[in-house]
This record gives structure tokens, sequence and C-alpha cells, in this order.
């Protein structure tokens, strides 16, 4: 079964691969055609998968999915949240999110976060959701030289190592997108996958 990931971010193309195991075939959106930037305009993680796998389904009629993903700092009334890309700016800096981010939380003993996935998947003129979502804490500073974008600070729940410090397959086990992928790959095989 082909099945587009309406994503230009490489390490979720890279993790989602992983996940989806053989009996998928992943396409990108450069594989589609599809080389304009999909808008996220919205206000929730919800409203932006949405509006980008509406947006390539729609458009170039291929089955799809879109994730939108955000750290909700407790602390700091769910912050970044629906902005995690570009918290500090448009120019979408992990660097400078991260530092933001640990400078508004200098002076707060309530560390507790969570990350939350959100997939808005187009099959056959059909919307499917699903979300995934994994609590843990932000770290005084940086640990890690793997993942992407919060991983360096945020250590999961019963771990003691961040997201950053873990390997691919580690944090797939046990992450927010790992935990959403699974609920979708479970939906495909139950109901795509057995129709033949």
């Amino acid at each position: 079964m082909e099945i587009c990931f309406a994503t230009n971010n490489d390490n979720k193309i890279k993790e989602v691969k992983q996940l989806l195991g053989e009996q998928f075939q992943l396409l990108s959106l450069k594989e589609i055609g599809c080389t304009e930037e999909l808008a996220e305009d919205q206000s929730t993680l919800e409203g932006n998968a949405r509006q980008k796998a509406q947006y390539v389904f729609e458009n170039y009629h291929v089955n799809c999915f879109a994730d939108d993903t955000g750290l909700e700092v407790f602390a700091l009334n769910n912050e970044p949240g629906v902005y995690s890309a570009r918290y500090a700016g448009s120019h979408r800096s992990n660097k400078d999110n991260i530092n933001l981010l640990l400078d508004n939380l200098k002076a707060s003993p309530n560390r507790g976060a969570q990350f939350r996935t959100v997939i808005s998947a187009f099959i056959n003129n059909k919307e499917y959701t699903f979300e995934g979502k994994v609590e843990g804490v932000i770290t005084n500073e940086q640990s890690g030289n793997d993942g992407f974008g919060y991983d360096p600070i945020f250590k999961p729940n019963g771990f003691d190592k961040t997201f950053a410090e873990m390997s691919m397959a580690q944090k797939n086990m046990i992450s927010h997108r790992g935990r959403a992928v699974a609920k979708f790959v479970e939906f495909l095989k139950t109901n795509f996958l057995n129709a033949d």
C-alpha cells in the first residue's frame, strides 16, 4: 500500500519509515511532485495536521497523512504547544527554541511537560485521526546528540535519558509520534491490508 507522509522533515520521515515496516511504501512530498510549502496556520495541532493532509489529498489525489506535534509545558500554560517549531521566531531554530524555553522555565519548580502528536489521515476520501502522547520533565540543561527539536531537554517519565540520548529505535518505542503512528499502522493493517 502506498501512502504519502505530508512533511518535508527528513527526521520525521526516517522515524516513521522504521515504524511502518515493509508492508507500506511511504512516499515523500517530493515523490508525488508536491514542492509548495504546506500551510500550518491553525490554532490547534489537530487543525494543522488536517490542513496539511487534506490539501495533499485534494490536490494530488493520493492517500496521505500529516502530523503536528507540540511540546506542552505545564508551568507555561501548555506553551509552546502548536507554536513549538517557531517558538523563538519564524526562522525555526531548534537552538533558539530550546534556549527560550529554558529561560522561561528558570524560575519554575514545576518542570512537567508532555509531547503530543496528532495524525490526520485522508484515505479514500475519509479522514481518520490518531493521537499519541508521552509525559516527562524538562531538564535544566541539554543532553545528547540524537533526535531533533526539543529532544535534548525532554526526559520521559521512567527514564534517566533525554530523547536525544536514546537510539531512534528506543525513542520510537515510547515517543508521542511512535504511539500515534503505532495506532495508525494498526488501523491500516486491520482495515486495508486484509481487504484483498
